[in-house]
């Protein structure tokens, strides 16, 4: 069986080629069937990873590989496209529990009954997860935690229920572990998954602030994994503590860096010293990293939503200029 061989131009050749015909017509001129598992990400797109590799082989050697000529696995064509110094995205991962949870809470309150991926529970259920997942962006593919496998999820379950009299469909060993949970304790594992929700929805300490040495040289190790009831980026508290006596210290006011809102000045001493601490870049991005006080900023929380609104998040600057636009 021959080896694909081609190199980092080829593949850019066979993505231009891949852009100019579409991705139907690109796949049925080479024989290829669509990817299930593997893609190149390049250019915000995704593209076929066994597919663009046949072709940008033929780009060096004059005759494309076809389909079964090679192996697109992670060995095998992946590996190859990574080693050119692409990005290929992994197969999905199996569901964690606390993904699970989600899902269970979302169809107990509709009687523990499929849902359909134009629900709009699901489709907000797979932005969440979105969010949720430990599993770097970059490496996810274009049906990561979509709408459909969503949907496939709450199947999953629901044919797990001891009402159902359908079959059982294939899904992951802790379906039916959560399920049991939630028919044992609905209030407490309600309760769990509204932990979970609020763990994504709010990760930034907001607590007063006590009495505390400034330490213009502050920095602590964030972004490891605690797993409580749910897994959630570490954060250190200190550290926003120390950002607001820093902007004290240097003159500054504790408002908003964006729209400049300050709670004492419009609430009076029930908001003095409060507001939102947010990273300038995501934990989930960078993991585990050495967070300074220059890596944070002082957001009111209105400003603080906007920018975690949706994907691609802002930046301040980015959140800056849509403020002043007429």
């Amino acid at each position: 069986m021959p080896q694909p061989d081609a190199t980092t131009e080829d593949v850019l050749a066979a993505i231009r080629e891949f852009d100019q015909l579409g991705r139907e017509s690109f796949l049925q001129k080479f024989g290829f069937g669509r990817a299930r598992d593997y893609f190149v990400r390049h250019g915000g797109r995704f593209y076929d990873s066994k597919a663009l590799l046949g072709v940008a082989h033929g780009y060096q050697h004059g005759e494309p590989l076809r389909p079964d000529e090679f192996s697109g696995g992670d060995a095998a064509a992946a590996a190859t496209l990574r080693g050119l110094g692409f990005t290929v995205s992994d197969p999905n991962p199996d569901w964690t529990e606390d993904e699970i949870v989600l899902a269970c809470d979302l169809i107990s309150r509709h009687g523990w009954r499929y849902l359909d991926e134009n629900h709009p529970e699901v489709e907000e259920l797979s932005q969440v997860l979105q969010l949720l997942s430990r599993h770097p962006e970059a490496r996810r593919g274009p049906t990561f935690r979509n709408p459909s496998g969503v949907a496939r999820k709450t199947a999953d379950i629901a044919t797990q229920h001891p009402d159902s009299t359908g079959r059982p469909t294939r899904g992951n060993r802790l379906d039916k572990v959560v399920l049991d949970q939630f028919l044992a304790d609905p209030a407490g594992m309600a309760g769990r998954a509204r932990a979970i929700r609020a763990a994504i929805d709010n990760p930034d300490a907001t607590a007063p602030l006590p009495d505390l040495d400034l330490d213009p040289d502050a920095s602590a190790d964030e972004g490891g994994i605690l797993e409580r009831k749910s897994l959630v980026r570490e954060r250190d508290p200190k550290l926003r503590r120390h950002k607001i006596k820093s902007v004290l210290k240097s003159g500054g006011t504790v408002s908003c860096e964006v729209c400049a809102f300050d709670f004492e000045r419009t609430y009076g001493e029930r908001g003095r010293l409060y507001i939102e601490v947010h990273h300038r870049t995501p934990l989930h991005v960078t993991g585990t990293v050495r967070t300074r006080l220059a890596d944070l900023a002082l957001l009111c929380s209105n400003c603080h939503r906007m920018i975690h609104r949706r994907r691609p998040w802002l930046s301040i600057e980015d959140l800056q200029d849509a403020l002043q636009q007429p």
